[in-house]
């Protein structure tokens, strides 16, 4: 079963009925000829004032579910005064969109490497018939499902990238959000509840690898540094030995050429100012 949405009266207009009614069933009591009469002034008496309960407020953006002795006969969403039956029971939905945000979690990522992770989900509720009566309490039910599926992801991808080309949880952050997005409103869809957006506000090793993971990003990141620099000197030697012999600079033998090589490649790649030496002599 799906939500109804249902039309009641206006507040407003029973609010000018009923009070109406009151008093002519206390003028007919008092006035009417006969018993009879005063009987009838006596049950609409009693009917306008238990029809009082029946007035209801609905706020911007909110619901009320009414049920008639358990038995579920539509939602108002309409603002205002309303009036419907007073023996309706009336249970208020919030339909505004709200945040969830989960606590950190402490899982191990697709590596097996223990991980904090925490995600903000923002929601909120589109059918009030799933929401009341398909689950117990549909804002708890959000909070297990998400915190449910926030482990799932974490568990099924690494939190770093170790290969080319590999989805992780630190270097696709929009992938990640939209696989978190349509695996929570996948949980959800059950409670009414539609998932606005969904993302990763928490990332980090535990703390008792966190110094081991540091160390690593550090020595990756020199070894890249280093691999890029010794790319640029190969590519600088190379240009200088053909720019050398292409303006008849110099002639050099195989010795000489690696020579040269060398101490370029030493000039270029090193970490500190380098100190000529000058050769007064021959190399042989």
């Amino acid at each position: 079963m799906q939500e109804q949405r249902r039309t009641v009266a206006s507040g407003y207009l029973m609010l000018l009925v009923l009070p109406v009614l009151i008093v002519l069933a206390l003028l007919g009591v008092a006035a009417a000829p006969g018993i009879f009469f005063k009987l009838v002034a006596i049950v609409v008496g009693i009917c306008a004032v238990v029809s009082l309960l029946g007035f209801f407020m609905v706020a911007p953006n909110e619901a009320k579910v009414l049920q008639l002795f358990g038995s579920y006969t539509g939602t108002v969403v309409a603002p205002g005064l309303r009036w419907a039956n007073p023996f309706y029971s009336k249970q208020r939905v919030s339909l505004r969109i709200r945040n969830f945000e989960s606590d950190k979690l402490k899982v191990n990522d697709e590596a097996g490497n223990p991980i904090e992770i925490a995600a903000v989900v923002v929601w909120r509720v589109v059918d009030t018939y799933d929401a009341v009566f398909e689950v117990d309490d549909f804002t708890d039910f959000v909070a297990i499902q998400s915190e449910a599926a926030v482990r799932n992801l974490a568990t099924s991808y690494p939190y770093d990238q170790y290969e080319t080309g590999e989805v992780a949880l630190r270097s696709h952050t929009q992938d990640i959000a939209e696989q978190l997005k349509a695996e929570i409103q996948a949980r959800l869809d059950k409670a009414g509840v539609e998932v606005i957006e969904a993302r990763i506000s928490h990332l980090a090793y535990a703390p008792e690898i966190a110094s081991a993971m540091l160390r690593r990003q550090q020595a990756s990141a020199v070894v890249a540094a280093r691999t890029k620099v010794v790319e640029g000197a190969v590519s600088m030697v190379q240009l200088a030995l053909e720019q050398l012999k292409a303006q008849g600079v110099v002639e050099l033998d195989e010795e000489r050429r690696a020579a040269m090589v060398s101490n370029l490649l030493v000039v270029l790649c090193s970490e500190s100012h380098t100190q000529p030496v000058v050769n007064a002599g021959s190399l042989y």
